[in-house]
């Protein structure tokens, strides 16, 4: 069996750090990359002191790294700044867009990209995209985790993760890592309750950033949550990259269907197949006496997608569980129970399916 990041990520975390912990639970790793045997990874530290104090863990990283079965090189560098020696990091995003010569363009290292889109904001998709990312990470697949909701970020707070990305050469932006994902964020460059009141070529031209910039390794799907509706980050995305295909989510009401159908109408505009539709907030079952209450209707979305010759790929129930879970920073995915096996369900067929 060839080694997968788990291998990796188990023997790092069972090196023990000086003040306690380990690389994974102290989130020093980045950039990982595992592929046919070569294991790549940045060790992250704080300075050139923490730098020194950790140069024996890094080489027992690759020594313990080498004795793995399958195992044919390791490569592990510790970035941190050192003052005028190296540049500042330049971590700023929201420039405008650079030319792009000929059509769209994969992102290096990324097999499949998968954009979850909505007409309308409030149906969930930000909740589906992060749950589909740690299910499809709990398949063995390696995935990233785009938030492209540059107006209103959440994946930090449902992923858990707060730390500002680092940039060892003041270009390159070095992803966080959470639940298995590797994932990145404009609300990960902001400070909390910062607004972002930007023209659309800023937008545009932070999708590009965070694509092209970021070193998201060897994946083998990227999912990407997208803004609702159908703007200047929908349009850049599927006009500039390589997208496999589309997950339309919507919830089963009439209103949030008809914006549904314009996210869909969209898509086919702009050539980018959609995989199928999601039906969120299906039912709602009582916790206390188990009947179940369709709140917002229920089999729209089921009928919808009929009608259009598209598969349904899921109807899932809202859950109080799924919503304290998202709160919490652990999506229900990383979990077991009802609604992990609804986002397992829904990560395999992808998976059987060839499209992640």
């Amino acid at each position: 069996m060839p080694l997968s990041r788990e291998d990796v990520l188990r023997v790092l975390s069972s090196l023990k750090l000086p003040g306690g912990g380990d690389p994974v639970s102290r989130d020093m790793v980045r950039a990982l990359s595992v592929a046919d045997g070569q294991i790549r990874f940045v060790l992250e530290v704080s300075g050139a002191e923490e730098a020194r104090a950790f140069e024996p863990l890094r080489t027992a990283a690759e020594a313990a790294l080498r004795a793995l079965p399958g195992a044919v090189s390791v490569s592990a560098v510790m970035t941190a700044p050192t003052g005028a020696k190296t540049p500042p990091p330049d971590l700023k995003i929201g420039r405008h867009p650079t030319p792009q010569q000929g059509g769209p363009q994969a992102v290096p290292g990324v097999a499949r990209i998968l954009a979850v889109g909505s007409g309308k904001g409030g149906v969930g998709k930000s909740t589906v995209s992060s749950n589909l990312a740690v299910a499809l990470a709990r398949q063995g697949r390696r995935v990233g985790l785009l938030d492209a909701d540059i107006y209103g970020p959440s994946q930090p707070r449902m992923m858990g993760v707060s730390q500002r990305p680092a940039s060892p050469d003041g270009k390159t932006i070095l992803p966080l890592h959470a639940h298995g994902v590797t994932m990145m964020s404009i609300g990960l460059m902001l400070k909390e309750g910062d607004a972002v009141i930007w023209r659309g070529p800023m937008l545009m031209g932070a999708l590009q950033q965070m694509l092209g910039q970021v070193a998201w390794g060897d994946l083998d799907v990227l999912v990407i949550d997208l803004p609702p509706g159908t703007g200047d980050i929908q349009l850049t995305l599927c006009q500039r990259y390589q997208v496999t295909g589309a997950i339309v989510v919507s919830t089963p009401q009439d209103v949030a269907l008809l914006d549904a159908r314009k996210a869909l109408k969209m898509f086919d505009t702009l050539k980018t197949p959609v995989l199928g539709l999601i039906e969120n907030m299906s039912t709602f079952c009582c916790p206390n006496c188990g009947h179940e209450t369709a709140i917002f209707g229920h089999g729209g979305v089921r009928a919808e997608a009929a009608a259009m010759c598209l598969p349904l790929l899921a109807d899932l129930p809202i859950s109080l569980e799924t919503r304290l879970a998202g709160d919490a920073g652990t999506p229900v995915a990383a979990g077991t129970g009802p609604a992990a096996e609804a986002y397992a369900r829904l990560a395999a067929r992808l998976v059987a399916d060839g499209v992640a």
